[in-house]
């Protein structure tokens, strides 16, 4: 009998993938039997995609710059042209602009909205249209994160999309879920990551942080591979519209 955790031959792309949250993701996802397109904003996804061909599953390397509309609406046609097919959509990628309120440009604004929240629905809706084109069951997995419940200090923008990407995976949840559907989030902790080197070389703020988290120590980008695993699993069939804390224990100090 098949482990429920086994994705043997399924095909995922992942957004984010050069490096940190969906590098470990990535990676894990091939450790689970899956193919993976990786895409990467900036920085090349090929280390990320050698890593996968290492393990022995299949790896495409996908580029662009997700502040642009037209990045999120061409990825997922790419993934589906380069396998044949898609089975398992991660929406890792994001950027954070840290600047007090009341001096936060537009320009900070608008592009942390569109990377972290409006690039995501159009992956989203490009992947839920090809699901259900097909009639056959999809796992899309939206990263959110603690700032989806909590304000956050000098980070409106990217609070606000947090917020809005854990309502657009229970909106998509509650209209996709019928038609075999799952889409769930994952809402990471302080993670040690490119987006929190700022925190983490602060000692009185790196040190309040660990202070507050009941493990007492930053997350490492594997922390959080092994819930995505779980959310593009069959294990996790009945699992819709949930928006899943890996975060060391802060949210419930």
């Amino acid at each position: 009998m098949a482990s429920p955790f086994d994705i043997s031959g399924k095909l995922a792309l992942v957004t984010g993938a050069s490096a940190g949250l969906g590098a470990a993701i990535a990676v894990a996802l091939a450790e689970a039997g899956a193919d993976v397109a990786c895409h990467g904003n900036s920085r090349s996804p090929e280390a990320t995609c050698e890593a996968v061909r290492r393990i022995g599953r299949r790896a495409v390397g996908l580029t662009g710059d997700l502040s642009q509309r037209a990045t999120a609406e061409r990825l997922v046609p790419e993934a589906l042209a380069a396998f044949g097919g898609l089975d398992i959509l991660i929406s890792n990628a994001g950027t954070v602009r840290r600047r007090p309120a009341a001096d936060h440009s537009d320009e900070d604004w608008d592009h942390v909205i569109e990377v972290n929240l409006s690039s995501v629905f159009r992956l989203a809706r490009a992947a839920g249209r090809s699901f259900l084109d097909r009639g056959r069951p999809g796992k899309i997995i939206n990263v959110a994160s603690l700032l989806s419940f909590q304000g956050g200090i000098t980070v409106p923008g990217y609070a606000a999309a947090k917020g809005g990407v854990a309502q657009l995976t229970k909106a998509l949840a509650n209209e996709w879920a019928s038609s075999g559907i799952n889409v769930n989030a994952i809402a990471p902790g302080y993670m040690a990551t490119d987006n929190t080197a700022a925190l983490r070389a602060d000692p009185t703020r790196s040190r309040q942080i660990l202070e507050r988290i009941p493990a007492g120590r930053w997350g490492d980008p594997r922390d959080v591979s092994g819930a995505a695993v779980f959310l593009a699993s069959p294990a996790s069939n009945y699992v819709h519209g949930h928006v899943l804390v890996v975060d060391g224990g802060w949210m419930g100090r």
